[in-house]
């Protein structure tokens, strides 16, 4: 459990409170939590997941020890049928799993987990090939990390973003967007959109409108 606030003698009264109710212990300041690394310094606050990719590296047992300089790709369009089948799709649906979990904190990779997260029901040597180079890509990145500034302004910069019927399958639409509050980057998100566009400037407002309901 993390208790956060800026009022450090309430902060002490609900702690007081929960030991009298539960069996716990005080770890003190946080520092790690489900995999998330904390570093607290007189600018703010670091998240980093170093320890988090080294497990999944490790786990992954990739037989090199190439990086790469970019997630996926450009221009790179998946498909269901792209490839042989894979004969034993656990190992790939592990290791995307794991990738959706590093995504609430890792960004950058926001969009080729999206999109390799669509065929764990069949995946396919040439998506397990791209997968694969997404943990490459993390291996060369594994210092980098979100930071959090103590002094910021509150005003929200909202960007958003579409890929016009980039799924060839059925033509659908990708958006995303990412919010920043100051200087801190406090939400993103990659999806496919439920209708096809019948344009680009439709597909961009779409993820507009994903975007508004997200700051709303």
């Amino acid at each position: 459990m993390i208790i956060t606030g800026d009022d450090s003698e309430y902060i002490a009264f609900v702690k007081a409170r929960l030991r009298d109710q539960f069996l716990m212990t005080n770890l003190g300041p946080l520092r790690y939590f489900l995999g998330i690394e904390v570093f607290s310094t007189s600018d703010g606050f670091y998240i980093s997941r170093e320890k988090y990719i080294q497990d999944l590296l490790a786990r992954a047992a990739l037989g090199d020890e190439h990086t790469v300089e970019t997630p996926i790709e450009l221009n790179v369009k998946l498909q269901p049928t792209d490839g042989d089948p894979l004969t034993d799709p656990t190992r790939y649906r592990h290791l995307v799993g794991s990738l959706v979990y590093l995504a609430v904190t890792r960004p950058d990779i926001s969009y080729p987990v999206h999109i390799l997260s669509q065929f764990v029901s069949a995946p396919t040597t040439v998506h397990y090939s791209h997968l694969l180079r997404v943990l490459r890509y993390l291996r060369g990145t594994i210092t980098r990390r979100l930071f959090f500034p103590r002094s910021s302004s509150l005003q929200l910069q909202c960007y958003s973003d579409a890929t016009w019927a980039s799924d060839p399958s059925d033509r659908r639409s990708l958006s995303a967007y990412c919010v920043f509050l100051g200087g801190s980057l406090i939400a993103w998100k990659t999806k496919k959109q439920t209708a096809v566009s019948h344009s680009s400037v439709k597909a961009e407002l779409r993820a507009m409108t994903l975007l508004t309901a997200e700051v709303t």
